[in-house]
């Protein structure tokens, strides 16, 4: 009876220290994870590999209050360590270029949030921007994820913030001056709201000539809109100056005489007509993180510029100093969690009382 209350008191120590260890990590996991699900790949990550940090802790720690001899427990601690570093070995791979590719972007900063960005055959608005991998918005709405390391090992086009070359090419027949066609060209690009327009002939096909019609566009965020215009006012443009857009090859059944051509009917322009700018629906998660991240931006600014003001400030301005800056602050705090700002109107919306009929 003895041997057996000697046996249950040494394995106290160890139950008493798996018992702690469980509770302290799964009280980190929800201060740490749990209690933010909206937090992006950029902020989850540190946390992660804290978290796998302390779980390596505390299985060392177990090994440690194991109730077997010195020896013993050496060597189930070494076979803890073989067996991290064999994770390690077979998993550092990918993950260590990915981090590291991670890291030379946020060095050399090719793009920023909310850029327009082409790799490959995927094109989008930079959405979120990770240590081990950047997501993209689509023209389709879909949220893409690249690994970092394919951002650095292919070519990057990124559309500039400050202005882009919107182009259109489109071919037409040797029969039409190629001077009448560069300035109808010119003048459907200012029509469609592009600056500095300018046409080029970009190739002597056998049956067409090849023009490209470019412009600067000031206001990168309505890309696809304007190029939709580019699109319409050349179509208007050519069509209401007698020109036809179709292939020099171009055959019909119809008995058609020499001087009919295929143009459409001019139509009166409706409100009903006016579309929508898609930009609105296709990269609102993009749209909503640069914004997140100017403010952001914007923030530190005035905080910075406060607390210099505050070296110097004495009395009540000191103190209304330190509340503006801890008000811009809690904005900051808001902007990094913005899913608890909306759970916090809707509770907030809950609780009020309704009003008397």
């Amino acid at each position: 009876m003895e041997q057996l209350s000697d046996q249950v008191m040494a394995f106290i120590p160890l139950f008493v220290t798996v018992a702690l260890v469980v509770l302290l990590l799964l009280a980190l996991h929800w201060l740490l994870l749990a209690r933010h699900p909206e937090m992006g790949n950029e902020r989850r990550l540190p946390r992660q590999l804290i978290m796998l940090v302390l779980s390596l802790a505390a299985t060392v720690l177990i090994a440690i209050a194991l109730p077997v001899s010195e020896s013993t427990r050496n060597q189930v601690i070494g076979l803890i360590g073989v067996l991290v570093s064999g994770l390690i070995a077979f998993s550092s791979t990918t993950v260590t270029t990915n981090l590291m590719a991670g890291l030379m972007l946020r060095n050399t900063r090719p793009f920023r949030v909310g850029d327009f960005i082409r790799v490959g055959e995927h094109f989008g608005r930079v959405a979120e921007r990770g240590l081990l991998d950047t997501e993209i918005q689509t023209e389709h709405r879909e949220l893409v994820s690249l690994p970092n390391t394919y951002l650095i090992t292919n070519p990057v086009e990124v559309v500039l913030s400050d202005g882009a070359i919107v182009s259109v090419t489109l071919s037409l027949g040797y029969d039409l001056h190629h001077g009448q066609v560069e300035n109808l060209l010119i003048e459907a690009a200012g029509e469609a709201g592009l600056a500095e327009p300018f046409c080029q002939i970009v190739e002597l096909g056998d049956h067409a000539i090849t023009y490209r019609v470019s412009g600067l566009l000031s206001e990168v965020k309505s890309l696809l809109t304007t190029r939709s215009n580019l699109y319409r006012a050349i179509l208007d443009t050519l069509h209401g100056n007698g020109i036809e857009i179709v292939s020099p090859r171009f055959m019909n059944q119809r008995q058609l005489s020499e001087t009919t051509k295929i143009v459409p009917a001019s139509v009166i322009k409706t409100a009903s007509t006016e579309l929508s700018k898609p930009e609105e629906i296709v990269f609102d998660k993009a749209e909503q993180a640069q914004a997140r991240e100017e403010k952001k931006e914007e923030l530190k600014s005035e905080i910075k510029a406060l607390g210099v003001q505050m070296k110097s400030a004495r009395g009540d301005d000191k103190q209304h100093l330190t509340e503006v800056i801890s008000e811009k602050t809690d904005q900051m705090t808001s902007l990094e969690h913005p899913e608890q700002d909306v759970d916090s109107e809707q509770q907030g919306s809950a609780r009020q009382p309704s009003s008397p009929k």
